[in-house]
């Protein structure tokens, strides 16, 4: 699937940290009366400029963000300087096509791109930079494959090694995700506690505003 891709490389950081970050800020927020998740504010800001800096503070080398819903607004209201763009023109079949998207890009990077992504969805503001840089801990090379995880629940943020995104894009279907894929190698996963310094919840709902602050 192809995207759009562009990238400014004058702000950027160093590319050569391994892990690269891959944040996933298509969602056109069906629920919330179509409101776009990546712009939704929170602390005076888009939700989708949060979700880059904790990626950067949590050492990701290059941050790759696939938009989809309002992508030409998103560029204009966020500060996305140093990121590489993708937009996933059919955003609307859900988090799989993005994910494939993501992979796409990274896969596409000069210079070989990163051995691993850290993979961040942007509707999760309450997983930060300690919990992301812990995932990212986990990377041991291309084959890494690990998952935050909250008491007996596996989540986000997830560490996909680069010898796995082809399998991992192939299964890639509807709102699953990796899901399937992580399903079917269960025991090669790294499970890494993030319970004590990050909240799972998801902005999906109008309920679920009230997670976020000084949301208008």
């Amino acid at each position: 699937m192809d995207g759009t891709r562009t990238n400014d490389t004058a702000t950027a950081p160093s590319p050569s940290a391994p892990v690269a970050g891959l944040l996933l800020a298509a969602g056109g927020g069906r629920r919330l009366g179509g409101r776009p998740k990546a712009l939704l504010e929170h602390r005076g800001r888009p939700l989708v400029e949060h979700a880059v800096a904790a990626l950067r503070a949590a050492g990701c080398g290059e941050v790759h963000v696939v938009l989809g819903a309002a992508a030409r607004t998103v560029r204009e209201r966020a500060d996305l300087a140093g990121c590489v763009l993708v937009e996933n023109p059919e955003w609307e079949r859900g988090m799989g096509s993005s994910l494939r998207v993501g992979l796409a890009s990274l896969e596409g990077a000069p210079g070989g791109g990163a051995d691993a992504a850290l993979v961040v969805l942007v509707d999760q503001p309450g997983i930060g930079a300690e919990a992301m840089a812990r995932v990212a801990g986990a990377y041991r090379g291309r084959g890494s494959l690990a998952s935050a995880s909250y008491g007996a629940r596996r989540g986000h943020p997830v560490l996909l090694g680069a010898d796995r995104w082809a399998q991992v894009a192939a299964g890639a279907e509807g709102d699953q995700g990796a899901r399937a894929y992580l399903r079917a190698h269960e025991a090669e996963i790294t499970l890494v506690p993030c319970g004590d310094v990050a909240e799972p919840y998801d902005i999906d709902t109008a309920a679920d505003l009230a997670h976020l602050e000084g949301a208008g």
